[in-house]
């Protein structure tokens, strides 16, 4: 058995989402030694940072928050596919033959699980690709890179997923983690009516050592 932690290590130069400044983590010391008697610090940071999964509020006015969570759906048997041949967008044509049956949840490893910068040209889930999973009924999809989407007018992935309560998970590292199923732990911060929450995620499955 091996552990991976494909989760986003929170630092004040994390990547975030197109170097938007506003996006950077804001890690600050409130308390030491010589200014108190116990040492802390302070986290502010946007919800879409690191590693997190989306609620259709993101992208769909009054669309469902966090409190509508089932902690269940993100502790099950998840199947890596090794998608870093993809050059620019993962469209339908590229996911037909593989594997994926209704009820699954899928991850995508690609190349931006071996970018430590944010890539402008990020691989994505296109449109077309959103629309071969839901109309599958796969239950989830995890990818690397800092949006599911890219570019698309009126991000048809996000709400396309979303429609039909698909959990969408962003920001994982898989760099490590070669294709194959395995147990997925996605454990969230508890944030009342939110449209995002970060994740820590594990997969454990057999070494390949």
């Amino acid at each position: 058995m091996k552990i991976y932690d494909v989760s986003m290590t929170i630092t004040k130069d994390i990547q975030v989402y197109k170097n938007k400044k506003e996006k950077k983590p804001i890690i600050k010391v409130v308390s030491n030694f010589q200014s108190g008697t116990s040492h802390e610090t302070s986290l502010e940071m946007n919800l879409h940072t690191g590693t997190h999964m989306d609620f259709p509020l993101h992208m769909i006015p009054n669309g469902k928050t966090s409190d509508t969570l089932d902690i269940k759906k993100l502790i099950r048997t998840v199947k890596v596919f090794d998608m870093t041949h993809i050059e620019d967008g993962i469209d339908h044509k590229d996911l037909v033959g593989l594997n994926i049956l209704p009820q699954d949840f899928v991850l995508f490893k690609t190349r931006n699980s071996f970018e430590e910068t944010f890539n402008f040209k990020f691989i994505y889930v296109n449109a077309s690709a959103a629309s071969y999973l839901s109309n599958l009924g796969v239950l989830g999809v995890g990818v690397d890179g800092l949006g599911i989407e890219r570019d698309q007018v009126g991000h048809p992935t996000h709400k396309t997923l979303m429609e039909k309560d698909i959990i969408i998970i962003e920001g994982l590292r898989l760099k490590d983690v070669k294709e194959g199923s395995y147990q997925m732990y996605a454990l969230p911060l508890k944030v009342e009516h939110s449209d995002a929450l970060p994740l820590s995620v594990i997969l454990i499955g057999e070494s390949h050592d």
